[in-house]
Order: C-alpha cells, then sequence, then structure tokens
C-alpha cells in the first residue's frame, strides 16, 4: 500500500524506464556477512547497477570489499577515514552522476540486512511512476519485533516534524529512499555527514516543495538492531538540533524582534516624543495619548522590517522571494487579528481568563506562522527556477 504525496519539481507523470537501471547505493561501515549475501540478493532480483561505498571501514575489511569487487553486477569505492553516513552517500551520488549519467534514477539502503530485494524492487518502481518525489520506504513500527526505543524514537521524530514541517512521515529514520536524477543536485546541497543528513534531506525537500511518497515496507530488526552504528546519545543530538535549528533561528529573531519593539518604545515614549511639548490636550484620542500611539507604531514598525530582514536571511536564508514582504505584512495583520478574535470569543464562551488564553493562543499561532512564514512567505523555489 502507498500514500502519494501531491507535487514535485517536474510533475508526476510517470517515466517510461526500467526500474532495474537504477542504481542501488549502498553506503557500509565495517560490514559482516550479511552485505555480500544482500548483494548476491539484489543481482538474483534483476539489479545490475549496484554501487558499494566503503565508509572508511579499515584495512581488515578489504577482503569483503574485495569480494565483492568480483560481481560484475557490484562496483565498490570508498576512502580510507570514516566520513559518515551522509558523506557516503553524498559521495556515492557524485560518483554516479560522472560514472552512470544514463541511469533514470538512484535508490540508497542500508548494509545490515534490514531492506529486502522485493522492497527495493517497489521502492524503483515508485521512482520510475512518481519523478520529481522523494520515495520514502516506510516501515510499520506497531509490529512486534520494533524495540520499544526505535518506536517511541520515530514516533516523537514524526510528531515534531509534522509539527515544525507540516508533513506526516511516519518513519523519518528509513534508509530506504529513492529519487530520479534530476533530484541529485539537490541531494549534494543537503549538508550533514552523518546520520542527521537523512533528517536533512527530509527538511530541505520539504522547503523546496518536494512531494513525499510513501512505500510501505518490511519491518526487520536483527538482534534487536545491535549491528547499526547508529549511537543513540550523540546522533540523536544530531538529528534533532537539525530537526529544530530553523525552529530556534526562528524563536532567537522573534524575541530580539520583541526585545527591539519594547525598547524602541520606552526610548520613544519616555524621553524622545514628550519634548514635542505640545498641548496635553491635543495628544489624546479615545483615552489614549498620542506620543504613545505614534511611539507604539514606529516601534512596530521598526521591529517587524528587523524581524522581516532577520528571518528572511538569517532563518530561511532565501536570497529572492517575490512578493514576500506584502505576505509577510499580511500575514502579520490576520495572526493579529485572529489572535484578538480568539481571546475575546473564547473568554466569552468558557469564561476563561483572557490572560491564560492569550498565552495559549499565541504559542499555538506561533507554530502556525512559522510554517506560513516557511511555506509561504519566504517559500523557497530554487530547484523550479533551475529547472
Amino acid at each position: 500500500m502507498t500514500n502519494a504525496a501531491p507535487g514535485g519539481a517536474k510533475g508526476t507523470a510517470a517515466l517510461r524506464i526500467n526500474p532495474l537501471d537504477v542504481v542501488v547505493l549502498i553506503p557500509s561501515l565495517h560490514p559482516d556477512h550479511l552485505l555480500p549475501e544482500y548483494v548476491d540478493d539484489l543481482i538474483a532480483h534483476g539489479f545490475t547497477r549496484i554501487l558499494v561505498v566503503d565508509d572508511g571501514s579499515g584495512p581488515e575489511y578489504a577482503p569483503l570489499f574485495d569480494d565483492l569487487k568480483t560481481r560484475p553486477a557490484c562496483t565498490v569505492i570508498g576512502y580510507p577515514v570514516n566520513g559518515g553516513k551522509g558523506h557516503a552517500l553524498k559521495h556515492g551520488i557524485r560518483y554516479i552522476q560522472q560514472n552512470w549519467p544514463d541511469t533514470p534514477g538512484i535508490v540508497t539502503a542500508d548494509s545490515d540486512g534490514q531492506h529486502t530485494a522485493p522492497d527495493l524492487l517497489k521502492v524503483t518502481q515508485a521512482v520510475a511512476e512518481h519523478p520529481g518525489t522523494l520515495v520514502l520506504g516506510s516501515r510499520d513500527f506497531k509490529a512486534d519485533n520494533v524495540p520499544g526505543k526505535s518506536r517511541a524514537g520515530n514516533r516523537l521524530t514524526s510528531f515534531f516534524f509534522a509539527l515544525l514541517y507540516g508533513k506526516w512521515l511516519p518513519d523519518t529514520q528509513t534508509g530506504l529512499r529513492g529519487f530520479t536524477m534530476d533530484l541529485a543536485p539537490l541531494m549534494l546541497e543537503v549538508p550533514g555527514d552523518r546520520f542527521e543528513y537523512e533528517m536533512n534531506m527530509l527538511i530541505l525537500a520539504s522547503s523546496r516543495h518536494i512531494g513525499f511518497h510513501l512505500v510501505t515496507i518490511q519491518t526487520i530488526y536483527l538482534e534487536e538492531n545491535r549491528r547499526t552504528h547508529f549511537r543513540p546519545f550523540h546522533d540523536s543530538v544530531r538529528i534533532y538540533g537539525q530537526l529544530f535549528k530553523n525552529f530556534f533561528k526562528y524563536a532567537s529573531a522573534s524575541g530580539l524582534s520583541t526585545a527591539l519593539d519594547i525598547i524602541l518604545f520606552t526610548i520613544l515614549d519616555k524621553w524622545l516624543l514628550p519634548l514635542t511639548r505640545l498641548s496635553p490636550d491635543a495628544m489624546v484620542l479615545w483615552d489614549v495619548s498620542w506620543h504613545v500611539l505614534l511611539a507604539t507604531a514606529i516601534a512596530r514598525s521598526v521591529s517587524a522590517v528587523f524581524n522581516f530582514k532577520a528571518n528572511k536571511s538569517f532563518v530561511f536564508r532565501i536570497e529572492k522571494s517575490k512578493g514576500a514582504f506584502p505576505r509577510y505584512v499580511l500575514l502579520a495583520v490576520v495572526v493579529m487579528v485572529l489572535s484578538a478574535t480568539l481571546v475575546s470569543t473564547l473568554h466569552e464562551w468558557l469564561g476563561v481568563d483572557r490572560t491564560v488564553l492569550k498565552i495559549i493562543i499565541d504559542t499555538c499561532l506561533f507554530f502556525i506562522n512559522y510554517r506560513l512564514q516557511r511555506s509561504w512567505v519566504f517559500a523557497d523555489h530554487a530547484l523550479e527556477r533551475n529547472a
């Protein structure tokens, strides 16, 4: 069963290709006997282009990789010093671009036996049927054989990814992924050299409006996943650091903008505007002092411009986004009106204190505002511009 997400860099028309022409890219560090068995199974299922990247395993693993080289369908490349899974994947993608420019796409797979040959066939078929999307082999974490920490970790990252990027991906850690070659340059732009690379791939694809296509695959955990090189603490910190990095930047920019607003208002209200020496009676409108209104307007305008510039250049790092400022202003007005309306309405309906309601509502709107700024105000269409 599959779930297709709409969209893609160049539409969703199926390509007339042989799925077996896709290159299978396998990064490998300190492999055991399962890797040759896995490669043999892939060959038995018809794959003729298998690229194994030795991620600095060391001389003691050379016999195993030399044995793989004896298979005509398998190519082995590598380097002497471990660079990490992300580094190995990018090294392999560059090799494929240079040596197999005619390949229609790439499917990445892990070397520890978690991805079966039939599942790779399903993913390569999906790559052919959904070009311009990122195909993800998605495991079922409700299965009984899934270790508890793996189930909890994937559910948590799926929740936060959906919260921050608006896409529910039930398996954010899957190494079984596929894409057509038009997306290869984008995959080389993805930052990160270790396990965080795969999370950054999802984030960058989401920001570039690349569709996700999910393919249900078998859930295999051998020896409760003891063969993995994933370090629970260090690599989790890297992954969650990337997941929240932009949001933390966004929160920091918002905090600085608020501080600037308060500082400017205080300076204008207490020291500068009172020096106008206008008649106090002439400075009141609707029981509000003119200099308070003016101080508020000036401070809010300056802080808003600062926030726009910070979000554009520091948070979302967009060089050009036509019409971004009018969209930013419109969103700010809508959020402000929505906040006031919800606070007032819910206070009347529920009788809850307005301050409590404002804290809850504005917190929710803060996340919504982040997602709308990312996907609409500062939309990154670089892939479409370069297509």
